[in-house]
């Protein structure tokens, strides 16, 4: 019954008693849904998507290829971009017979402040929306839905479970709602995701206004709204308010409570019907409904030499040249270059929280930039980046029993029973979460051997009384949570170390005994992560930064990667300031102060303020670029494809220094008092000072002329039309932004369409950019409707920083 008619589903629901359906509108676990074979409903099983479909395990799963992260993916501003993903990652899916990957998170770039930006796309609602439905395409002409979320007004993470998102009706449905109303529009997703947060005094799972009046009701949409992991707090509030399915399960808020609702009459079994009907909807779309489940297919493996080109290529060319004085960029591949920072030597490629996955390998820019360059770089480490400890990485430990890289664990019962043993190559893994054995851990052992001497930092990460031993020291400790976010025990666990001198080759053991016996109580989840801290200590700044300064002076070029970690861009944290942590400034200031030229690679997804700025040669943004991140940085670095990416973000000079900043709620709310003057509105119409680079900034390696700019007649709203020639000295891409201005001091500028093209040197081509009709309109608060906007101007820009015409729009 794929496919099957909703007359026939209709039958189906007959068939079912009460209880029966509103079982299926809870998960079966974590990932999965419950299946009912009475009318041939199989299991449905989703995964975590943002950059790699990670499967049904959160920590340990199977290996998977690891993509760029959105902002990266957004940078390219191609559709025909934003597709490939979701076609890789459908068969990343597939392979895994996964029905639903859960994304794209589609909630806009407000405050820079934002931990989890990097895995939405732009502070730009068009872009957004376009890009996003391009993505849902790819995933579902393959087969496998796609969820848009978070719905909506879900901005930020502090105190993202409770905090009161306020915003006036103009500014949700203008700008936060237009992306969702977009790629409904275009691509009809399976599947939407309701927030965790409240909208406007009401949780957004509970949200009868956006989800049943406007998502379901004005846009006609189809698809089934499923809550966020534990965000749902009600039964009959949220069934009525439109919410078709909690996750995850086996318990929630629905069961026997819904159940006693609808016979107690606050809620019509009519209700529970659709939401089983758009259920039953999802299933036949991906194939589990009437039929038996397909066999898992076969794909590129994560690190075939398909998928290293492919993931190589959509890593590089997002990455933005901000910056290029002199031709700077690209570096020539007989100079001698210096390469310098953390970032070179521990190159970071995804952010933290739901986006973590289990890549195969993840390449830093010290590997990749050596592989093209050979004995022409030399490598330097750089500052401290973190404040917290990370697990052992680089091989520091090895498995006793296999001699792999990571760490051997063991997990006990209360009663010291052994339920498993397994090799973690990540030198930490999550207990109590997805276990498949019988019995509950109550103790957890890791054994691995140290295969580097001297002054180690030396420690263990998770909630528990630890014992850690290294040959004759014994370290205990006692760790708990701080109780500031959710599930602190999964996303941040706690962590302690000490600088412990060791001989290579010593055995190191830990022990940790959870809480309660490893059962939920006293605010303790019954899962967490858990893992060793084994890495050389950290050096003195100062003399980090003297052979920095070395290296550089010898070389022809300095390469200097900084950037951000996962400390900072994460699910459940907030930034708190856009400076780079430790004393990367510092390092920057000091190699560019040595150097014939510096050239800056940052590796960060969100903006980054950049007080060497005038000091340096060049600059390139290269997001968190996934597994292939550093063989990608090389092949932009050398040219070998253009880094032509534009910026999907305003990044401002300092600190506090745009429209939105704060993400601390007051009294619990959240007031995005800036209304529709986000990001570069804001900045435009001078409610903001000028910011160091605007959105749609990006150099390229070529050069441009814009001639014969024309305002012309559209399908409905007008479009410009314009010649550019490549005046520079390489084949280049260009991307001609259009922005609407319409008249009034209240309306701000607007993105309205853009398109690409790719020219050789000396070329010339005549392109036409059409406008989207949805930024031609306003929404009036006392009509209740939306007006259609009409005069102003039409700016044709590369950035709103370098507008190259201005063209009154004809009335």
């Amino acid at each position: 019954m794929t496919g099957a008619r909703a007359d026939d589903r209709a039958a189906l629901i007959t068939s079912l008693d009460l209880p029966t359906k509103v079982a299926l509108l809870t998960g079966a676990s974590g990932f999965t849904l419950v299946p009912e074979p009475s009318i041939g409903l199989g299991e449905l099983r989703l995964s975590d998507g943002p950059t790699g479909v990670r499967g049904l395990k959160f920590s340990d799963g199977r290996v998977v290829a690891l993509l760029p992260n959105a902002t990266l993916l957004a940078a390219c501003w191609s559709e025909q971009t934003a597709y490939e993903a979701g076609q890789l990652l459908a068969q990343e899916a597939l392979a895994q017979g996964i029905h639903v990957v859960l994304g794209p998170t589609i909630n806009l770039h407000r405050s820079p402040l934002g931990g989890r930006l990097f895995e939405a796309y732009s502070e730009d609602p068009l872009l957004t929306g376009r890009l996003a439905a391009a993505y849902v395409r790819g995933l579902q002409d393959s087969g496998v839905g796609a969820c848009l979320k978070h719905l909506v007004a879900n901005e930020s993470e502090t105190e993202r479970t409770t905090v009161n998102s306020v915003l006036d009706e103009a500014t949700l449905r203008e700008v936060y709602l237009l992306p969702f109303e977009i790629a409904t529009a275009d691509a009809d997703p399976w599947s939407m995701m309701a927030a965790y947060n409240d909208v406007n005094g009401v949780p957004a799972t509970e949200q009868r206004h956006v989800i049943t009046e406007i998502v379901k009701g004005e846009w006609g949409y189809r698809g089934l709204v499923m809550s966020d992991w534990s965000a749902t707090g009600s039964a009959a509030p949220a069934a009525t308010a439109g919410l078709d399915l909690v996750m995850p399960g086996p318990d929630g808020p629905w069961g026997d409570a819904l159940v006693a609702a609808v016979r107690a009459g606050e809620v019509s079994e009519a209700v529970i019907d659709e939401h089983v009907e758009r259920l039953l909807r999802l299933a036949a779309r991906v194939g589990a409904l009437g039929a038996p489940p397909e066999p898992a297919r076969s794909f590129p493996a994560p690190d075939s030499a398909q998928r290293r080109a492919q993931l190589t290529r959509l890593a590089a060319q997002g990455m933005t040249v901000l910056k290029n004085d002199a031709a700077a960029l690209p570096l020539h591949r007989d100079a001698s270059v210096a390469l310098i920072g953390r970032h070179a030597v521990e190159t970071i490629g995804m952010g933290g929280g739901s986006a973590v996955v289990n890549p195969p390998y993840q390449v830093s820019v010290a590997c990749g930039l050596t592989e093209q360059m050979g004995d022409r770089v030399t490598v330097t480490d750089g500052v401290a980046v973190r404040t917290r400890p990370v697990p052992a990485r680089d091989g520091f430990l090895t498995d006793p029993r296999t001699g792999e890289a990571g760490v051997r664990v063991t997990l006990y019962d209360a009663a010291g029973a052994e339920l498993e043993h397994r090799h973690a190559p990540a030198a930490i893994t999550a207990v109590g979460m997805d276990d498949d054995f019988p019995g509950t851990a109550a103790s957890v052992r890791l054994d691995a051997v140290i295969t580097g001497g001297g002054p180690v930092e030396l420690g263990a990460i998770g909630v528990g009384a630890w014992t850690v031993r290294a040959g004759e020291r014994t370290l205990t400790y006692r760790l708990a949570v701080s109780g500031t976010g959710m599930a602190e025990e999964i996303l941040a666990p706690p962590s302690r170390t000490d600088v412990v001198d060791v001989a290579a080759g010593t055995a190191l053991s830990a022990t940790v005994t959870l809480p309660g016996g490893g059962r939920p109580g006293d605010g303790y989840l019954g899962a967490g992560r858990f893992g060793l801290v084994a890495n050389p200590a950290s050096r003195e700044t100062v003399d980090v930064i003297d052979d920095a300064v070395r290296a550089a002076g010898d070389a022809d070029v300095a390469v200097v990667v900084v950037g951000l970690t996962e400390e900072q861009e994460t699910e459940s944290v907030d930034k708190t300031t856009l400076h780079l942590p430790g004393a990367q400034d510092a390092l920057v200031e000091a190699v560019a102060g040595a150097a014939r030229r510096t050239v800056v690679v940052v590796n960060a997804a969100t903006p980054v303020v950049m007080p060497w700025l005038p000091r340096v040669d060049a600059v390139l943004l290269v997001g968190l670029p996934g597994q292939e991140a550093g063989r990608a940085v090389a092949a932009a670095l050398l040219g070998d494809v253009e880094p032509a990416g534009r910026l999907v973000g305003t990044f401002p000079v300092d600190d506090g220094m745009c429209p939105a900043w704060s993400v601390t709620p007051v009294d619990g709310e959240l007031r995005y008092a800036e209304g529709r003057h986000l990001g570069y509105r804001g900045h435009f119409a001078g409610r903001a000072s000028e910011p160091a680079f605007w959105l749609g900034h990006g150099l390229g390696y070529g050069d441009w002329a814009y001639s014969d700019a024309r305002v012309v007649a559209g399908d409905g709203t007008p479009g410009v039309t314009v010649t550019v020639t490549n005046t520079g000295i390489r084949a280049s891409r260009e991307v001609v932004q259009v922005y609407y201005q319409p008249p009034g001091d209240d309306e701000p500028v607007r993105l309205a369409g853009w398109r690409d093209v790719t020219l050789p040197p000396g070329e010339s081509a005549r392109l036409v950019v059409p406008t989207d009709p949805r930024v031609w309109r306003r929404w009036d608060t006392g009509a209740g409707a939306w007006q259609r906007l009409t005069g102003g101007e039409l700016l044709i820009a590369r950035g709103l920083g370098d507008v190259r015409a201005t063209l009154p729009v004809p009335a």
